[in-house]
């Protein structure tokens, strides 16, 4: 891959950040650095990206692709229908969870791609 001013623009952006991104904000923010910034150039540079272990990528419940840079742990995600917010569950937690899948259906669950939807207490009760 060539080193384009559009690549350059991505990385800096993904430095700057923590947590979970959509794939539109990163193509936005990309854009104030650098107008010329196209889409498939920051999702070809994702996909590289994600190879070489710098991000990695999953889906909110709405099936939007959400990238999380610099990933410490395997995790999954809660996420509320209602008000949109989102928690990771770590690993040791998420497994418990789809151990029972693993079990009867010797199905091996990629926890990176794990997204559980609900409602937070906060919707549930109204507060």
């Amino acid at each position: 891959m060539r080193w384009t001013p559009q690549r350059r623009a991505l990385i800096d952006v993904l430095s700057g950040l923590e947590g979970h991104v959509t794939g539109a904000e990163l193509v936005e923010r990309c854009r104030e650095i650098d107008a010329q910034t196209i889409p498939s150039t920051v999702y070809r540079t994702l996909d590289v990206l994600e190879e070489l272990g710098f991000v990695s990528h999953s889906h909110r419940a709405d099936g939007r692709e959400e990238y999380h840079v610099l990933p410490d742990a395997e995790h999954g995600h809660l996420q509320c229908m209602s008000c949109g917010a989102s928690w990771e569950i770590p690993a040791t937690e998420a497994r418990a969870l789809v151990r029972g899948l693993e079990r009867s259906r010797a199905f091996a669950v990629d926890l990176t791609h794990l997204t559980i939807a609900g409602r937070c207490e906060g919707c549930r009760t109204g507060g």
